[in-house]
């Protein structure tokens, strides 16, 4: 079940929030103001998941077929139920193109992470994936809760380090010595482990 009580009260506040040193999206740099909110320290486990399913009934939108109207001229082959999944390709890939290493597959949902062939016996305090925006609603609505705002999120994860470029601070040591989980090794072709990190299967920067 949900520990509502594990949850970290934060102050309200304003931050510089977005970056224009990474991604163009995360652009420009804005002063935000935040209300007062409390934010879960860890993600959502696939066991807190399964018991607001089991609870619930709810089937997530990976589970659902398209609805064909909406994507007219698509293979009706493609018209299943399904979700995104990485695939290290063997080699150097253009980059601009996501599909390089992003690909559809059918029967990949939250029970079945990389496709219909896994499954989440064992992991079952990782956190959930293969979950959309609307199912991380519907779960919160199930807990008495709601999902934190892109604004909310970045003002708790900077940890009142205003502007800096990291959680941590401005400097970047992850090639060397990694203080979170983002790819090591070139992207998307080659994972490396540094310090017990292991990437295979994570999108990073």
């Amino acid at each position: 079940m949900h520990d509502i009580a594990a949850m970290i009260p934060l102050d309200s506040g304003d931050f510089a929030m977005g970056s224009e040193d990474f991604y163009a999206d995360e652009s420009p740099v804005r002063r935000v103001s935040v209300g007062g909110f409390a934010i879960d320290p860890y993600p959502v486990t696939n066991d807190q998941f399964a018991a607001f399913v089991t609870d619930a009934g709810y089937v997530t939108e990976a589970e659902i077929a398209p609805n064909a109207a909406m994507y007219p001229g698509a293979n009706p082959e493609d018209l299943v139920p399904g979700a995104l999944v990485f695939t290290m390709p063997s080699g150097p890939v253009h980059l601009g193109e996501y599909r390089n290493w992003w690909s559809r597959s059918h029967g990949a949902d939250w029970k079945h992470r990389t496709g219909p062939e896994s499954s989440i016996v064992g992991p079952g305090s990782h956190p959930v994936v293969q979950v959309s925006h609307a199912d991380g609603t519907a779960y919160c609505e199930w807990v008495g809760l709601q999902l934190p705002t892109e604004a909310e999120w970045e003002y708790a994860a900077r940890g009142g380090l205003d502007e800096a470029k990291f959680t941590w601070g401005d400097h970047d040591p992850q090639e060397e010595h990694p203080l979170a989980n983002t790819w090591q090794g070139r992207f998307p072709y080659e994972s490396t482990e540094v310090d017990g990190w292991t990437r295979t299967s994570t999108i990073g920067s």
